[in-house]
């Protein structure tokens, strides 16, 4: 009997959860156009301007604030779990300052003491060697990271990805930096930030040929949906280091856009073609650059960009 009866009390609280869910509308004009006003605590038509609700519990913070400054030193709460540590930032650390919390130091005996803590809490932070394979993983991700100078959203996604090629077991047979290269090369493609081969080789501890070869069996065993990259996202980049224009950087596009509608793109390696697009654009443009120099910012050579500079002049119908 008791269960029965609790059977129709969760039943009934069921039902009324499912009420709820349904989509309100003004009592006035029927309207479901309705918008919450967290400041005041309302549900109010948008159409007509009834108030249908009013004193609403607030789930926000008691305290205010009206900067960023203001937010950080008032909220209470700890820093988010971050998918670039191993134990997702889970786990606390123990300073290295020998400072107690009135910021005094500390006695001789207290700073060998907390030396042993430190010491101890290193070691246990990584329980078997799945967890030291990550972490060392994912503080090579994060130095090279920090050399290409990508934003932490890259660092997040290779870390995501360098973890989904731990449980799938690909890492067996392979090296650990190749295939945290591999992850990092991958997530800034993703994330739409190009980076080539070479400039993520000179950054790494692995050669270039490696990590194309480990790269391709990861986007090929994950899944990952890689498309082509356009020529145009390197083209920012290398005028600015190159110091040139925004006429120039205008008509590399413009020159890689026609040509590439014209199927010139196809099988030709993107920096190479935005290099030779920056080229023929800054001779067009009166500001000269030499073969050598855009060779040099985009990491190819003067040969590539001779050939990739007259196919597209000559497609172009532009006479050198």
């Amino acid at each position: 009997m008791t269960r029965s009866t609790r059977q129709r009390e969760r039943e009934s609280e069921t039902e009324t959860d499912a009420e709820e869910e349904v989509v309100q509308q003004c009592p006035e004009c029927g309207s479901e156009e309705l918008v919450k006003d967290a400041d005041r605590g309302e549900l109010v038509c948008d159409d007509c301007g009834l108030v249908v609700e009013e004193g609403n519990i607030d789930p926000g913070p008691e305290w205010r604030a009206f900067n960023h400054q203001e937010r950080q030193e008032k909220s209470r709460v700890g820093a988010p779990t971050t998918k670039t540590m191993h134990d997702k930032g889970l786990t606390t650390t123990i300073d290295w300052k020998d400072k107690d919390a009135y910021g005094r130091s500390i006695s001789s005996k207290k700073r060998s003491q907390m030396h042993r803590l430190r010491k101890w809490q290193e070691r246990i932070r990584t329980k078997d060697a799945g967890e030291r394979n990550l972490q060392f993983a994912l503080s090579e991700i994060d130095r090279m990271a920090s050399a290409l100078g990508v934003p932490r959203s890259v660092r997040e996604v290779a870390s995501v990805i360098y973890r989904r090629a731990l449980d799938d077991d690909l890492i067996r047979g392979r090296s650990i930096e190749g295939v945290a290269t591999s992850a990092l090369y991958a997530a800034c493609r993703k994330e739409g930030i190009p980076r080539s081969l070479e400039e993520i080789s000179d950054v790494s501890r692995v050669e270039r040929k490696e990590i194309g070869r480990t790269y391709r069996y990861i986007s090929q065993e994950l899944g990952l949906e890689m498309e082509p990259v356009d020529p145009k996202k390197y083209v920012p980049r290398f005028c600015s280091e190159l110091d040139l224009s925004e006429e120039v950087q205008s008509k590399a596009n413009e020159i890689i856009e026609e040509t590439a509608e014209q199927g010139l793109l196809s099988g030709k390696s993107p920096t190479g073609y935005a290099a030779a697009a920056i080229y023929a654009a800054s001779l067009l443009c009166n500001e000269k650059k030499t073969q050598r120099e855009v060779a040099d910012v985009a990491q190819v050579t003067e040969v590539t960009i001779r050939n990739r500079y007259q196919e597209q002049i000559e497609a172009m119908g532009i006479h050198s």
